[in-house]
């Protein structure tokens, strides 16, 4: 596979997890809409991985440690959400954690940071042009 292929890879994985995290979120399933978040935060950082060091990208999770290898200039804010949002991957992935947080993610807390990862998605895409 080529650079362009394994970008536009990435990215159209990013792309069909979109409608899958608002299809959970309008279910109620709040957590697992975060971790699908998550997820689509990864597979765009990892879209740039590969166009910034043209190379498979790392098989890891942490979104932080992904955009510290990438090019990207991100504000602290944005490396302050994504390390945020790393919790999500976590707490969903165990269920001991995924009981605990499944009590503290409301509606509202959901659609905020659910928004928020959006928002950063869109951003991350543009940033790939």
């Amino acid at each position: 596979m080529t650079h362009e292929e394994q970008i536009n890879y990435w990215i159209t994985i990013a792309e069909h997890d979109v409608p899958v995290a608002e299809s959970l979120f309008d279910s109620g399933h709040y957590v697992w809409c975060l971790f699908i978040g998550h997820l689509i935060l990864e597979k765009i950082l990892k879209a740039h991985y590969v166009k910034d060091t043209g190379q498979t990208p790392p098989k890891i999770h942490d979104l932080v440690k992904l955009a510290d290898k990438t090019n990207l200039n991100l504000s602290k804010e944005q490396k302050e959400f994504l390390l945020k949002v790393n919790n999500y991957n976590i707490e969903t992935r165990y269920p001991d954690y995924k009981s605990a947080v499944s009590k503290t993610i409301t509606k509202e807390y959901s659609e905020k940071n659910f928004n928020d990862i959006k928002e950063l998605y869109q951003w991350l895409k543009l940033q790939l042009k």
